[in-house]
């Protein structure tokens, strides 16, 4: 009787362990038909390179947040390199009151502008007072930028920079001076820099007026500014080689002009005169 039950035992471990390993064997080729099955798009992700597939992921938008360069290639609606005839224009000014200050080896104009003489301008609350626009070969290169003084007064030099910082980003403090106003002379009129704003091209520098109580700014194109600088000091070496012979040459134009007034008095007194 135990015997009979054992073989029975026996036999029904036999049953289930042939029955695991036909289970095991039938799901080997299932597996791999799935295998083969895969989506191209997915095994193409699966033979990719790590960095590859980081790459190919989209930036999160929050971490990279948008930086603002400021714009120092122009000053509100005048730009660098612009054409006298475009600053005239767009300050509303008649191009013929440009002056010429020198002729070779490069020309060099200057002309000026006041935002109240503008048409559609608003004087009242501009605190412009005026600008002064210099030119190299008809390219704008500099502007000086003088302040009214009712509308900055009261101001300091903080409260000036904070204002010019919020649209042209951070300044420094250099210990420098700057040369401005005229290019009749040589180079030789400068005040101290309160702040600066800079890049690689352009140059903002703002001062307070040593003759009165007023701020200004001067801007620059540094390309410009240095070609016009040095074709100013040879324009005025020029000047001053040949003033000799321009001052002869004056006299004598200036004697012509003499004895030609007195011979036409000569020819209306002559005959009506009487002792």
């Amino acid at each position: 009787m135990i015997s009979a039950r054992i073989l029975v035992v026996s036999m029904s471990w036999a049953v289930l362990s042939a029955a695991s390993l036909i289970c095991a064997e039938d799901a080997k080729p299932a597996e791999a038909k799935l295998m083969l099955q895969r989506s191209p798009v997915i095994q193409e992700l699966a033979l990719q390179p790590p960095s590859l597939l980081a790459f190919s992921l989209p930036a999160d938008p929050v971490s990279a947040p948008w930086i603002d360069t400021p714009d120092l290639s122009r000053y509100r609606e005048f730009q660098f390199g612009m054409s006298l005839l475009a600053v005239a224009k767009q300050a509303d000014v008649k191009p013929s009151e440009a002056r010429v200050i020198h002729q070779r080896p490069a020309v060099i104009q200057e002309l000026e502008w006041r935002p109240s003489r503008s048409i559609g301008s608003s004087p009242q609350g501009d605190p412009v007072k005026e600008v002064l626009f210099s030119f190299y070969n008809g390219e704008l290169f500099r502007m000086v930028v003088n302040y009214d003084q009712q509308k900055t007064e009261g101001l300091t030099d903080e409260d000036m920079v904070g204002a010019i910082s919020a649209k042209y980003g951070t300044a420094t403090r250099p210990d420098a001076k700057i040369i401005l106003f005229s290019s009749f002379q040589v180079y030789n009129d400068s005040e101290k820099v309160i702040a600066r704003w800079e890049d690689s091209q352009y140059s903002f520098n703002l001062f307070r007026s040593s003759y009165q109580p007023t701020f200004g700014i001067l801007v620059l194109s540094k390309r410009l500014d240095a070609l016009a600088g040095a074709a100013i000091v040879e324009a005025i070496r020029l000047d001053e080689r040949e003033a000799p012979q321009r001052e002869i040459a004056r006299q004598k134009k200036q004697a012509e002009e003499d004895h030609a007034a007195q011979e036409q008095a000569r020819l209306v007194n002559k005959p009506s005169f009487r002792p």
